[in-house]
């Protein structure tokens, strides 16, 4: 195995060798990122979720670890106003990270093909250099190809990763709006 993984970096252009260091890298931030970002924003969503359920249940006040807390405190009189600023700061904070991964999963397949076509020009460099054997074409070839799965794979996690931390963040603000519908409806 490692006579493979070495007799690859002998063999790649450079600039291969390069995006897959970039890909490694980027695989890297977006499980940090995701990882991060799932865990806070679930233990957020349970924080919530028993808030509301409490206000549900007939509670006068809302729970003091709830997003609404410093908004319904200081006296502030309720008004829809101040509930929308709150959902809106909500969702800025929820939403934290997925401009990264969007980005990483819309240009990672690119970078992959940028390293796959360095490599194939490459290749068909040593073939005006030699005899063109089939060997050569099938080796730089399929050397290429690793950077385009490589450049697939990273934005299969960062796509997957975005679209489970979005829909996170839409029941999260979605548990706010319900809060502040509930106290709205208490005031009146």
């Amino acid at each position: 195995m490692f006579e493979l993984f070495s007799d690859f970096i002998v063999k790649s252009h450079p600039v291969t060798l390069g995006v897959l260091l970039v890909l490694s890298l980027y695989f890297i931030v977006i499980n940090w990122i995701f990882f991060y970002r799932w865990f806070s924003l679930n233990q957020w969503i349970n924080i919530e979720n028993d808030s509301l359920e409490s206000l549900l249940m007939g509670a006068a006040r809302i729970n003091t670890n709830s997003f609404l807390s410093p908004f319904v405190k200081n006296g502030n009189p309720l008004s829809k106003a101040l509930f929308d600023l709150a959902h809106y700061a909500c969702t800025k904070d929820a939403t934290k990270g997925l401009t990264v991964l969007s980005v990483v999963a819309s240009t990672t397949p690119f970078i992959g093909l940028f390293g796959t076509v360095i490599s194939i020009l490459d290749t068909f460099k040593h073939i005006g250099g030699s005899n063109g054997t089939m060997s050569i074409i099938a080796s730089g070839v399929s050397d290429a190809l690793v950077a385009t799965a490589s450049g697939i794979f990273v934005a299969i996690f960062a796509y997957t990763y975005h679209q489970i931390l979005k829909r996170q963040s839409f029941e999260l603000v979605g548990l706010i709006r319900m809060q502040s519908d509930s106290l709205l409806s208490k005031a009146e």
